[in-house]
Formats: structure tokens, sequence, C-alpha cells
């Protein structure tokens, strides 16, 4: 637990810079909708913090599962796309991309391992789900979700999928409440107005790591 956390830290001190290498495709004043509530980027030091409480929580959870350097990875990447779609509205697929190779990757050596291909069958179809339920959202007319959320989501649907049936709905439903909690927030305190963009994919990895933690 201590060394997750240690590397937690390490995450979220090199996530701001490695989110600034990845600015917004269109510049402030062409966005159609206002800019973001949160748009300065977050200070290494909480970040860093967070990063902490992240991968340690992970650890102190799900030790000694087999598949937690999966779980590890892909929080530590998600770090980095936290801080990157609160700055610039923006999920790299670069970074999406490498969490889904390294997430994969883990879980297919955690699979070999311990000979569960089932698990990873599992997993396999928890990001197809999760791909299929996102595309079909971001479609709705007047919907917020971006592709880039789309594929966030069917990567963390592997790690979610590895767990269960129960985790990965868990893990779907989550972000919708503690987006519409924030949502709320924010409008109460006049933070924002109800055409205003705000970014998705934070809540996309909150509601994973908790239903994680909760599995």
């Amino acid at each position: 637990m201590t060394v997750a956390a240690m590397l937690g830290v390490l995450a979220g001190l090199a996530a701001p810079r490695i989110a600034r290498s990845f600015p917004p495709r269109t510049p402030p004043a062409m966005h159609p909708t206002p800019a973001p509530a949160v748009a300065s980027a977050p200070a290494p030091v909480g970040i860093a913090v967070v990063g902490a409480v992240v991968l340690g929580g992970l650890a102190a959870a799900r030790w000694p599962e087999p598949a937690l350097p999966a779980f590890l990875l892909v929080a530590a990447v998600g770090l980095v796309l936290a801080v990157a779609d609160l700055t610039s509205l923006r999920l790299p697929d670069p970074l999406v991309g490498a969490a889904a190779l390294g997430g994969g990757t883990a879980l297919t050596v955690a699979a070999v391992v311990t000979g569960t291909p089932g698990r990873l069958a599992l997993a396999l179809a928890g990001a197809a789900l999760s791909l299929l339920l996102y595309v079909v959202l971001a479609l709705l007319p007047r919907s917020r979700l971006g592709f880039g959320d789309v594929k966030l989501a069917a990567v963390l649907g592997l790690p979610l999928g590895w767990l269960g049936w129960p985790t990965l709905w868990l893990g779907l439903l989550l972000p919708h409440l503690l987006q519409g909690l924030l949502v709320l927030a924010l409008l109460a305190a006049r933070r924002v107005r109800r055409d205003t963009a705000l970014p998705f994919g934070p809540a996309l990895l909150t509601g994973a790591w908790l239903a994680v933690l909760l599995a």
C-alpha cells in the first residue's frame, strides 16, 4: 500500500506537466459554449495527494488481487487524463490508448498466471458493453458526451468487467450520479449555467475507482 501511494504521488506530480503537452484542439474563444467551470491547472501538490489516495486506496482494497498492477496502471494514466479534461475539455487519444494497452496487457498476464481466461473474457465483454452503452448515450439528442468519454468508458470497462457484472454496472452508474450532484452544486453556487461545458472524464474515473473499492 505504501509503495502504491508513493507511485501515486509521483504520478500526481507528473500529471500536470504531461497534460500540458496536449493543448485544446480549438482556442477557448471558438468553443460554442462557455468555458468549463474548472479551467486552471490543479496544483501539482494537490494532484500528488489525490494520486496517493487513489493508488493507495486501490492497493489497500485489492491486495493481493493478481490484477492489481492493471488497476494501478489505469489509475496512474487516469490522473493525467483527469487533469487534461479539467483544463482543456480533452481526453487525448494517446493517453486513453496507453491506459487501454497497459491495462489490457496487465490483465492478460494476470489471467495467464492465475489460469483464469474466463475473467479476461469477462473484462473484454465489460469493455465492449461499456463502449456500446456510451456510444448510444453520446448519440442521443443534446448529449454532452464526447467520443473521448466513450473511449475512456470502454477502457475502464476492462478492470470493471474483470471484477464481475455488479462492479461493471456500478462503475457505469456512479459517474452519472457524481456528475449530476456536481452540476447541481455548481448551479446552486452560480458557478455555471445550463449550457456551460463541463468535463465528464473525472466523473468516469472517480466512479470506476469507487466501484473497484466497493467490489
